[in-house]
């Protein structure tokens, strides 16, 4: 594929996303397919000679789109939110034309200093202490993981990292590897709250637990993956109270701030945390400006980083581009009339639930999930579940609370409206009655 193909396949592949996107509400929602569906339908074996590119294209909607799930779709009320936005698609188009693996500043310098400033945009979006901040010079700073449980365990093994350095200092004799002999758990020295757990959207409270690990010297993470966008409004910002007992704090912009996957926003007060625990310097990695780029950087307010010296893996994608398009291209404002939207659609969810003296709320509604069921049995929540997952005209997955088992529905799409809440409301009334019904017989 020479450039001249490539800008026309190109307009196809973007005419074929938007048609996919504008036409998604219309595919069923979850597919109907078994295990082991795909294999069959590809050959067993790479072609030793080119296929076409209709080929493919026609491949993808024969073998590929009959076994996608439809996140995207506004009647996908599983799980959370996975972002989607055509300024995050377009800016991973320039990602991966650009194609550098940025993990030091010499690799790309503009694949670093965006990442720092994005960061930033966002902290300051979010309201958090300058000490979590890349500028003035700080301790502090933000990096982009590409998961919450990546963030949450580079933040656990930089804990743990700490608590050996200083275990060392204080008796020179102990080796690394004795240390870690006598380590119970990585728990004894880290505390790691949730705000929004996946379950139910639960939050811990940082305003009592914050205090007792700074007082016992213990690492305090903080894991807001859904609900952290939230708090890019003023009305929600209570939720994160507390963040400044924090030594590191993530999110993912990728659930909920329509920055594509993937994109885990992590920032720690002291990012020698970090590189102490993940440097990593071979002569091939070294560059005439790490040195003197360190203190110019400073001068200006900011400094020189390594991100490869902020995370487990080496190689690292330009995934500030999508942060860059998305924050300038929606603005604070629409980011946040984003967030209110979804919100209204979980309390308009809830309002009809409680209005049906079958079912109950189970947790309070903060954010965009509710947590329901009918009353009575699990037996019978399994079953409503059940069918309304084989019916597919919308997807929902369950939790358990408190022994019970609950259905889930979680504000998704970035399409979704009104009208779709209330067709999938519907739906569960009618399957629910036809549940009660069977029950009884």
């Amino acid at each position: 594929m020479n450039a001249s193909e490539f800008r026309r396949r190109g307009k196809e592949m973007v005419d074929y996303v938007a048609n996919y996107m504008e036409g998604i509400e219309g595919r069923q929602v979850y597919p109907d397919v078994e295990p082991g569906y795909l294999r069959p339908l590809i050959p067993a074996a790479a072609p030793q000679e080119p296929d076409t590119f209709e080929d493919i294209i026609n491949d993808v909607e024969k073998i590929i789109m009959p076994g996608v799930t439809h996140w995207h779709s506004p009647y996908f009320f599983a799980y959370f939110p996975t972002a989607s936005s055509y300024p995050a698609m377009l800016a991973d188009m320039l990602c991966g034309a650009i194609g550098c693996i940025g993990f030091s500043w010499a690799a790309s310098p503009a694949c670093t200093e965006l990442e720092t400033v994005m960061m930033d945009w966002l902290g300051k979006m979010l309201e958090l202490p300058k000490a979590f901040l890349n500028e003035k010079a700080g301790e502090g700073g933000g990096v982009i993981q590409g998961s919450a449980s990546e963030a949450t365990l580079v933040a656990l093994l930089a804990a743990r990292t700490k608590v050996i350095h200083r275990l060392q200092a204080a008796s020179p004799e102990l080796t690394q590897a004795a240390i870690m002999e006598k380590l119970v758990a990585y728990s004894s020295d880290q505390m790691v709250a949730t705000l929004g757990t996946t379950t139910c959207c639960s939050f811990d409270n940082l305003l009592e637990v914050g205090p007792i690990c700074n007082k016992e010297d213990m690492w305090l993470h903080v894991d807001a993956a859904y609900a952290g966008s939230a708090f890019i409004c003023p009305e929600f910002r209570h939720l994160l109270n507390g963040v400044e007992f924090a030594d590191s704090f993530n999110f993912n912009p990728h659930k909920w701030l329509l920055v594509n996957f993937d994109c885990s926003a992590m920032w720690v007060k002291k990012r020698t945390d970090l590189t102490g625990a993940f440097r990593l310097d071979p002569t091939y990695l070294k560059h005439s400006h790490q040195d003197s780029a360190f203190n110019i950087f400073l001068t200006d307010g900011l400094f020189h980083v390594s991100f490869q010296h902020w995370q487990i893996p080496l190689g690292r994608r330009f995934r500030s581009l999508k942060m860059w398009f998305v924050f300038r291209m929606y603005g604070v404002k629409g980011l946040q009339a984003y967030i209110r939207k979804h919100v209204q659609l979980s309390h308009e969810f809830e309002s009809l639930v409680r209005q049906d003296p079958r079912f109950e709320i189970c947790v309070e509604v903060i954010l965009g999930l509710v947590c329901f069921r009918l009353k009575g049995s699990n037996k019978v929540n399994e079953a409503l579940l059940q069918r309304i997952n084989s019916a597919k005209k919308i997807h929902l997955v369950p939790c358990h609370l408190r022994d019970k088992f609950v259905l889930r529905f979680a504000i998704c799409s970035r399409t979704v409206e009104s009208a779709h809440v209330q067709r999938a409301w519907e739906h569960i009334k009618e399957l629910a009655a036809d549940v009660l019904r069977a029950e009884r017989e």
